[in-house]
């Protein structure tokens, strides 16, 4: 749930008076005043500006990592420098790990998106040579698929032929009953 910054302010003030707002609906009370608390240290840390939002998705470089990383392994808390940059704690964490397993590298934007699966999988440009037993495999397959094509042709128009003969029959069987049924009228 997103608060704005002047309910955080006076949610910080009820608080030094010993007091809590309403909780809002959807949470628990301890939730909630775990999460008062959490700005009261803000804001007592780093003033009432880091209470307000930040522009989010913002895209960092490797440099600006290395940066707040360096921030924190010189000593200042990891929740200062995240909330005075207006990013996650939990983030930064993450970059401070990196650096310590990886170094600088470790604070290098990786490629985006799912990994292949199997190396095989990736798009070959260049296919390569067929082996002359592939070649004759080749060669037969693509005979015999044009027989089947020739063959299904040849099915298609006997059926063609089959259908124009049953229905020249029912044409000219309609035709012999109309004239057994104009005798009979004449009858």
């Amino acid at each position: 749930m997103r608060y704005t910054h002047e309910f955080k302010i006076k949610c910080i003030d009820l608080y030094r008076q010993g007091r809590y707002p309403d909780t809002p609906e959807g949470l628990t009370d301890k939730r909630f005043h775990d999460k008062v608390r959490e700005w009261v240290r803000i804001e007592e840390k780093c003033g009432a500006e880091a209470l307000k939002h930040k522009n989010q998705n913002k895209e960092w470089t490797a440099e600006q990592r290395y940066e707040l990383v360096a921030q924190v392994i010189a000593g200042q808390s990891c929740l200062e420098v995240a909330v005075s940059n207006g990013i996650n704690p939990g983030q930064l964490y993450q970059w401070v790990r990196k650096y310590k397993e990886l170094g600088y590298n470790g604070l290098e934007t990786l490629k985006k998106g799912r990994p292949v699966k199997e190396p095989e999988m990736k798009k070959n440009l260049e296919p390569r040579p067929l082996s002359e037993s592939e070649r004759e495999e080749l060669i037969r397959l693509r005979a015999e698929v044009e027989y089947i094509k020739t063959e299904n042709e040849t099915i298609k128009k006997e059926i063609a032929l089959r259908e124009e003969k049953a229905a020249a029959q029912l044409k000219a069987k309609k035709q012999r009953s109309s004239k057994n049924s104009e005798k009979k009228d004449i009858n």
